[in-house]
């Protein structure tokens, strides 16, 4: 299940709720009990098995087809 970060306004206290994706939308109360919150960004880390395959050597910023 998706966990997301939430910071209360009130307080300055940032939090973890865990719930569907289905419910990601919907207002969390912070555990101090206050209900001003708005949920952050957060950054997710994704990795793969990638089976160990280097990283193009020539690449700028399209892998070198631009010629930059």
């Amino acid at each position: 299940m998706p966990r997301y970060e939430f910071r209360c306004r009130a307080c300055g206290d940032t939090f973890e709720v865990n719930r569907s994706m289905a419910a990601a939308g919907e207002p969390a109360s912070c555990p101090q009990g206050h209900a001003d919150t708005v949920k952050l960004l957060s950054a997710v880390a994704v990795t793969g098995r990638g089976g160990g395959a280097p990283a193009p050597a020539a690449g700028g910023c399209c892998g070198g087809a631009c010629g930059c």
